[in-house]
């Protein structure tokens, strides 16, 4: 029998990378047919979403998402790699934090919420000339990445602590949730409130609680999967959510599976993309508009008996 084929929402610990959930996630499900829609740094923590068999295909309707993240900033110091797992390069003067009141955090923070130009970390996955930016980095070369347009919708900032680390040196840390479009790099966030106070930011905490409709509250904990394959969302399901449903007849569904136009029916779509759903509840596949007619974007594998 075929492994299952679906999404699993994978709460990730600390310390690993997502590719470490990824290869637990192969062996729990017995299968290497499984991607993931968007990584995580292996200091944060929380929400994947990983599609297992033939519902990688869904994944690339899912990475485009909005996102929820709860994190906390430390001001008075800057790292290489604008969280706590890099080398400090700077911290704030003497007395600096003095002049950093609510006021200004929120000034500064008010700056960066909206539609705004960013510089993701030089610490990135982003690939510079077929190279990823932080193994060019660590190899010691000069990386430079270009600005990118990320929208912030929400940057509320709730506690502040103001305390003095172990050498003396003072920080000021904000715990924040942030509401952003895919594509937003959270450090650079933390990085850029600092240099624009003058003192200097990096994150100490990332976790992210959200991703489109999906929440940390419904994922699985890498324990649940050393105990054995949990059940999966239902590609339907997922992809009704995210896209909107459009049910088809069973006529309808071998059409479209078979690469076929459903003339004069492109009213039936809402939007400009749907997930196509049988009689019997089995998801076909994403149809998108083409002139007056429908047609597939995507279609799932036919499941088997």
């Amino acid at each position: 029998m075929s492994p299952a084929s679906g999404i699993l929402l994978v709460d990730k610990p600390g310390g690993i990378t997502s590719h470490d959930v990824v290869a637990r996630t192969r062996r729990a499900f017995g299968t290497r047919k499984i991607g993931h829609a968007g990584t995580l740094d292996p200091m944060a923590t929380g929400l994947l979403v990983l599609g297992i068999e033939g519902a990688t295909r869904l994944l690339t309707y899912l990475v485009g998402l909005d996102k929820t993240y709860e994190t906390t900033i430390r001001l008075g110091a800057a790292t290489t790699t604008d969280d706590a797992e890099g080398e400090t390069v700077s911290t704030a003067a003497a007395g600096a934090l003095d002049s950093v009141t609510d006021s200004r955090i929120a000034d500064g923070v008010a700056r960066l919420t909206g539609r705004i130009s960013q510089v993701p970390s030089t610490f990135s996955a982003i690939k510079v000339d077929g190279r990823r930016a932080y193994d060019l980095a660590r190899a010691g070369e000069d990386v430079e990445l270009k600005a990118r347009e990320v929208t912030i919708s929400r940057f509320a900032v709730g506690e502040s602590r103001r305390t003095a680390l172990a050498d003396g040196t003072e920080v000021i840390d904000l715990d924040a949730t942030i509401d952003c479009s895919s594509g937003t790099y959270i450090r650079a966030l933390g990085r850029d409130l600092g240099a624009d106070l003058g003192v200097g930011g990096h994150l100490t905490m990332l976790r992210r609680t959200r991703i489109g409709p999906f929440e940390l509250a419904d994922a699985h904990t890498l324990e649940a999967l050393a105990d054995g394959a949990p059940a999966l969302l239902d590609p339907a399901e997922v992809a009704s959510r995210v896209l909107g449903r459009l049910d088809v007849t069973a006529g309808e569904a071998r059409d479209l599976r078979h690469g076929k136009k459903l003339a004069g029916q492109a009213g039936r779509l809402e939007g400009d993309l749907a997930a196509a759903v049988d009689p019997e509840g089995v998801l076909v596949g994403v149809v998108e508009r083409r002139g007056e007619a429908l047609k597939s974007a995507m279609n799932m594998p036919e499941v088997t008996a």
